[in-house]
C-alpha cells in the first residue's frame, strides 16, 4: 500500500510559467532602454539602486534571523544557568526554620559600647568586691583595664519553637561572638598582673519569655542559658596561679568552670516585673529523667604494649559519660577491648531540646590516659512524643575519633509524677534492676528551692585586746544533706539576712525512710547558725508533694528562720506502652544497624572553584587608525575568558593602550583532563572587532552536602529544600548532592531543614566544625532538632579549599577579606576607585610592624585636573593619634607613587586582635566634597607577615 508522502511531485506548469515571466520582466528593461536609446549610465545607475535595496534587505533578514536565534539561546543558557544557580542559593533561601536577622546584628552593632559600659561597672563595682570578699589573698585585686572591643556579637540564625506551651516563648539564638576583649586585672600584694586578650563563643543560646502576663511589658522575665564553645586568650595566666590559694587551679579548671555558669542547670534570670519567684525561674522544676544503662562496648582500640612495643596488648578501658555539669564515671577493667560495665547512671534533664549525653571511652594508664572515641547522643523533644519508644533506646553506637570500637547503652525516659499512687510500684521494680553500680535506681527526685533567711544570730570572735570574745555579723552559707550526699549554697558575705534564691536536687532512693538535713554555717563551717531536719514522709503526705513554706531553725536565735520551698517528684518508666516487639528489640539489642556513613557516588564532591582576577593589559597593539590611516589611534580593549564552557566578558575601556580592570569573575569546574582558561583581547570596533591577542592558562572553597537518608521521621509527605518529594514514608532516601559557595568557614553554617507545609526537624552545622575534622569531612547521623527522639539524618560534608597551609585551611583569607572589603570590585558592580600597593612585613626581634606604601593607581577625580592625594594609616581598633600615619601629597596624579615606610611597635599578641585601616584621601577637597578616595582594611592576624607580602 503506497503512502501519500511516497507519491513522487511532477514538474508544475505554472512555476515554469513563472520563471519564464520573470526573467521576461528581467530582460524588458534592457530591451526598452536600447530601444530608445537611453544612456546606458542611467541603466547602471538602477542597476545600482536595485543591488542596493536587495543587499539591504538581504542584511535586515540577516539580523532578524540572528536577532531570534540570540532569544532562543538566552533562554536556553539563562533556564541552564538558573537551574545550576539553584544549587548555590543561601541556606536562608532553602531552609527557612532558622532565620537569618541581619537587622538585629545591626542593632547589636549600635549598641555594643553601651553594653561594653555595663560590663565594664559589673566588673569594677560588682564582681571585684565579691573576689576580694572570697579570700584574704585576693584583697588588693582590681581590674586595672576593662575594654570590650569594638566587635559586637553576631546571631547568625534565629529559630522560634511553636511546639511549646502557651505560657511562654522559646527561642534559640545561634551566636558568634570572636571579640577584640581586653581586660586587665592586678594584685598589687603578690605584684602579679594577668589579664584576657580576645574571647571566641560560639553555640546555641536558649532564650524563654516567661511567664506572659496581660499587662506591658507583657513579658515577666526573660531567662537565657548557653551550650558554648569558649576560647579565652589569656595574658599572664602563669602568674596568676602562682597566688596562694590559686595554685591549686589549671587553665582548664578555669575554662571549665567559667563555662559551668553558661550551661544547664545554671540560668540567667531577668525579671522585667517586681514580684517574681527568681529561684523557680532560675532552676524550674526539671523535665524528666533519664536513666543511663552503660551495658558494654567491643572492638576498642589496643593502646596498651609490652616489652617496648615488642608485644601488642590491649587496654583497660573506662567511661565518661557527661550530660550538662553532671559527669559520672564507670569502672575500669584491665586488658580487654570488650568490656562489660552494666552500670546505671540518672541524669536530670531540663530542657528539651538542648541538652545532649557525651560518651567518651579512655584507656587506663599509670601517667596520661588515652584516648579510646568519643559519641554524642542528643535529648530531642522528650516531652513532645506519643509513644514511649521514641524515648527508650537500646541500641549500638560506633565511637567517633578513633580508628575502631562502639559502645552499647540504654536509656529509659523517666516521667516526673506530682502523687504518691504509683511509689510502691516504682519501688517493686527498682529492687528488681540489677546493676554492677553501688546506687540502686531511684525512685524520686527532690527539689529544694533554697530562698532567704531571717534574723540569724551573729558570729562571736576573739578580740586582739585582752582575748575578749565580740560580735560580727556572720557570712552565713547552707549545707544540704540527703544520706550521704551533700550540696552547699553560695555564701552571703556580712548579713543576717542573706537571699541566696538557688536550687538543689537530690535523687531519692526511698522517700518513706529518708530525709533532707540542712545546716547553716558561717563561711568559716566552724560555727553552727542554725540546722533544720524535715522527713521526706512529710512531702509524701502534703498536696502536690511540695512544702513552701518558713522553718524555724534549731540551735539559732529565737526568730530566726529559713524560707524553703520543697518538691518531690516520683520517677515513672511506663513500661505498659511499650509494644511488645519494640521490647524483642530491646532484648536483642537492634541487631538491625542502620549505616553509620554515606556511600556517595565517587564523582560527588570533585568540583573546584575557580577564581579569575582581571588585573591590567599593558602595551596593547593599536588598531584605531584615524583620516584613513594616516593618524596612529590607541584601541578600547576588553577581555574574554572561556573557561568549561562558560564565558565572561570584561568592560570596555576606551582609548587606552594600558587598560586597568580590576575585575573578579568566579566559576564553579569539574576535574576534567585538558580543561584550561582561554583569555583573549579584543579591540571594540563598529563593525567586527579586533583581534589583540590570546593566552591560555591552565585550571582552584566549596562546601559539598551528600544528602543520602533520614530515619524515623514524621510519617507525612517528606522533602527537603532540592530533593525529590518521598509520599508516605519516615526512611526517605535521596542520595542527591549539592555544593554551596563558602566566603567566611568561620562565620557561615549549613542549615537544613524539613517539609514546607510542617516543620519536621532542623540542623544547623557550623562550617568551621569541618575545619577541626580529618581531611574536612563530617560522614555521620545527625539527630534532627525539633523533631522525634530518634529522627536522624545520613549525609556528608565535605569542604573543598583552594590553600590548604599548616595554619589554616580556608580559602586564602587575606585575599578574601580584601575582596568582601571592596578594594576589587566584582564585574557586576562596576569599576572601583583604585588601587593601592602595600609591602607588610613584622620582625620578630624588633617586635615592630612595617608598613610600606608604594603607590597609588586608577584614582577617580572629578575635575580634569586630576587628584592631590596621600595614604593614611590607622591601626584599629584603638582609633588613637597614636597610630595614624600619613603619605605626603601628591599633586594632580592619578597614579601617584609615595615610596614611603611607617613602623609599628606591636608584639606578636597584640598583632592577633589589630586591623590595618588604610585610606586614600583628597587633600584639595572641599566641604562639600567627600575627601575619602577609598578604603581598604586588612586583618594582621591573616597575613603571613614573617615572610612578607606586597600586593596591590
Amino acid at each position: 500500500m503506497e503512502t501519500e508522502g511516497s507519491t513522487p511531485k511532477g514538474i508544475s506548469a505554472v512555476a515554469v510559467l513563472w520563471t519564464f515571466g520573470k526573467c521576461l520582466g528581467a530582460l524588458l528593461p534592457v530591451y526598452l532602454a536600447g530601444y530608445y536609446r537611453v544612456s546606458s549610465s542611467l541603466l547602471v545607475f538602477g542597476m545600482m539602486v536595485y543591488t542596493g535595496w536587495k543587499h539591504a534587505r538581504e542584511a535586515k533578514e540577516t539580523r532578524l534571523r540572528s536577532a531570534m536565534q540570540l532569544l532562543n539561546s538566552e533562554e536556553e543558557y539563562t533556564s541552564m544557568r538558573v537551574s545550576k544557580s539553584k544549587r548555590g542559593l543561601p541556606a536562608w533561601v532553602s531552609f527557612p526554620d532558622v532565620e537569618k536577622v541581619e537587622w538585629l546584628n545591626k542593632v547589636l552593632q549600635q549598641v555594643w559600647p553601651f553594653v561594653g559600659q555595663y560590663l565594664e561597672k559589673l566588673l569594677v563595682e560588682t564582681i571585684a568586691p565579691s573576689i576580694r570578699a572570697s579570700s584574704a589573698h585576693l584583697q588588693t585585686l582590681s581590674f586595672t583595664k576593662v575594654d570590650m572591643g569594638d566587635k559586637a556579637m553576631k546571631v547568625v540564625g534565629i529559630k522560634a519553637h511553636t511546639e511549646n506551651d502557651r505560657g511562654q516563648v522559646l527561642l534559640d539564638l545561634y551566636i558568634s561572638y570572636v571579640g577584640n576583649v581586653e581586660i586587665d586585672v592586678e594584685v598589687k600584694r603578690y605584684f602579679c598582673k594577668a589579664g584576657v586578650k580576645g574571647i571566641q563563643l560560639h553555640g546555641m543560646m536558649r532564650v524563654i519569655l516567661e511567664p506572659l502576663i496581660g499587662d506591658v511589658p507583657i513579658v515577666g522575665a526573660v531567662t537565657m542559658f548557653f551550650h558554648p564553645k569558649l576560647d579565652i586568650n589569656w595574658t599572664g595566666l602563669t602568674n596568676l596561679l602562682d597566688i596562694p590559694g590559686l595554685n591549686v587551679m589549671s587553665d582548664s579548671m578555669i575554662m571549665d568552670a567559667i563555662a559551668s555558669f553558661l550551661v544547664l542547670p545554671n540560668r540567667l534570670v531577668v525579671p522585667l516585673v517586681s514580684g517574681l519567684h527568681l529561684a523557680q525561674l532560675r532552676s524550674p522544676l526539671p523535665r524528666g529523667v533519664v536513666r543511663i544503662h552503660l551495658l558494654e562496648a567491643q572492638n576498642l582500640a589496643a593502646k596498651d604494649n609490652y616489652v617496648k612495643g615488642v608485644i601488642a596488648g590491649l587496654s583497660d578501658p573506662y567511661a565518661i559519660l557527661r550530660v550538662g555539669p553532671q559527669t559520672f564515671t564507670s569502672k575500669h577493667f584491665d586488658n580487654t577491648d570488650s568490656p562489660k560495665w552494666e552500670e546505671i547512671y540518672e541524669v536530670i534533664v531540663h530542657e528539651v531540646p538542648g541538652q545532649e549525653l557525651e560518651v567518651e571511652v579512655y584507656d587506663k594508664d599509670p601517667d596520661q590516659d588515652d584516648f579510646l572515641g568519643r559519641y554524642i547522643y542528643i535529648f530531642m523533644s522528650l516531652v513532645y512524643v506519643e509513644s514511649l519508644y521514641d524515648w527508650l533506646s537500646s541500641q549500638w553506637f560506633t565511637l567517633k575519633e578513633t580508628p575502631s570500637g562502639r559502645v552499647h547503652f540504654r536509656l529509659e525516659w523517666l516521667a516526673l509524677l506530682p502523687v504518691t499512687d504509683r511509689l510502691e510500684q516504682v519501688l517493686k521494680r527498682n529492687e528488681s534492676v540489677t546493676s554492677k553500680t553501688a546506687d540502686p535506681p531511684s525512685s524520686a527526685i527532690l527539689v529544694v528551692y533554697l530562698d532567704k533567711a531571717e534574723a540569724l544570730p551573729v558570729s562571736q570572735i576573739l578580740l586582739p585586746v585582752c582575748m575578749k570574745k565580740g560580735n560580727k555579723e556572720p557570712n552565713p552559707v547552707v549545707q544540704l544533706s540527703v544520706q550521704d550526699i551533700t550540696r552547699e549554697s553560695k555564701t552571703c558575705y556580712t548579713t543576717i539576712n542573706p537571699e541566696w534564691e538557688e536550687a538543689f536536687t537530690f535523687f531519692i532512693q526511698d522517700p518513706r525512710k529518708q530525709d533532707i538535713d540542712i545546716q547553716v554555717k558561717d563561711a568559716d563551717r566552724v560555727q553552727t547558725l542554725g540546722n533544720l531536719t524535715i522527713p521526706l514522709s512529710r512531702l509524701l503526705s502534703s498536696s502536690n508533694l511540695s512544702l513552701d513554706q518558713w522553718f524555724q531553725l534549731d540551735n539559732s536565735g529565737s526568730a530566726s528562720r529559713i524560707y524553703i520551698n520543697a518538691v518531690l517528684r516520683i520517677l515513672w518508666l511506663d513500661e505498659e506502652r511499650i509494644p511488645s516487639d519494640v521490647s524483642s528489640n530491646l532484648e536483642s539489642g537492634m541487631s538491625k544497624q542502620l549505616p553509620q556513613q554515606t556511600s556517595p557516588h565517587p564523582s560527588f564532591a570533585t568540583e573546584g572553584l575557580l577564581r579569575i582576577h582581571i588585573l591590567a593589559g599593558q602595551n596593547l597593539v593599536p588598531k584605531d587608525n584615524l583620516m584613513g590611516g594616516m593618524v596612529k589611534g590607541k584601541s578600547d580593549p576588553y577581555v574574554k575568558i572561556n573557561i568549561g564552557g562558560v564565558e565572561f566578558m570584561s568592560n570596555v575601556i576606551k582609548e587606552n593602550l594600558n587598560p586597568v580592570w580590576n575585575e573578579m569573575y568566579e566559576v564553579v569546574l569539574r576535574p576534567l583532563s585538558g580543561q584550561e582558561v582561554q583569555v583573549e583581547l579584543y579591540d571594540k570596533d563598529m563593525g567586527k572587532d579586533d583581534f589583540l591577542g590570546r593566552y591560555a592558562v591552565p585550571s582552584a572553597a566549596l562546601l559539598f552536602v551528600h544528602l543520602e537518608r533520614a530515619h524515623s521521621l514524621p510519617v507525612s509527605h517528606l522533602f527537603f529544600s532540592h530533593t525529590m518529594q518521598y509520599e508516605t514514608s519516615a526512611n526517605p532516601q535521596w542520595n542527591e548532592y549539592f555544593y554551596f559557595l563558602v566566603h567566611d568557614p568561620t562565620h557561615q553554617m549549613l542549615v537544613l531543614s524539613s517539609g514546607w507545609d510542617q516543620p519536621m526537624g532542623s540542623l544547623v552545622i557550623p562550617v568551621k566544625e569541618l575545619l577541626a575534622e580529618p581531611q574536612l569531612v563530617l560522614d555521620q547521623w545527625f539527630h534532627l532538632d525539633g523533631a522525634v527522639f530518634e529522627s536522624q539524618i545520613l549525609l556528608r560534608a565535605e569542604l573543598k579549599v583552594t590553600n590548604t597551609s599548616a595554619h589554616t585551611h580556608v580559602l586564602h583569607s587575606k585575599m578574601v577579606d580584601m575582596i568582601s572589603a571592596g578594594p576589587l570590585p566584582c564585574a557586576a558592580f562596576g569599576c572601583g576607585s583604585g588601587q593601592v600597593k602595600l609591602s607588610l612585613s613584622y620582625a620578630s626581634q624588633k617586635r615592630q610592624l612595617t608598613v610600606i606604601v608604594h603607590a597609588c593607581r586608577g584614582l577617580l577625580s572629578q575635575s580634569k585636573d586630576g587628584v592631590d592625594s596621600y595614604v593614611s594609616l590607622m591601626l584599629l581598633p584603638d582609633k588613637s593619634k597614636a597610630t595614624k600615619r600619613k603619605t605626603a601629597v601628591k599633586k594632580r596624579d592619578l597614579d601617584p607613587e609615595y615610596n614611603e615606610k611607617f613602623e609599628y611597635d606591636l608584639s606578636m599578641d597584640e598583632m592577633r586582635f589589630k586591623r590595618l585601616s588604610v585610606s586614600v584621601k583628597n587633600n584639595s577637597a572641599s566641604f562639600r566634597s567627600r575627601d575619602i578616595i577609598g578604603q581598604v582594611q586588612i586583618e594582621l592576624a591573616q597575613v603571613d607577615l614573617i615572610s612578607g607580602v606586597t600586593e596591590w
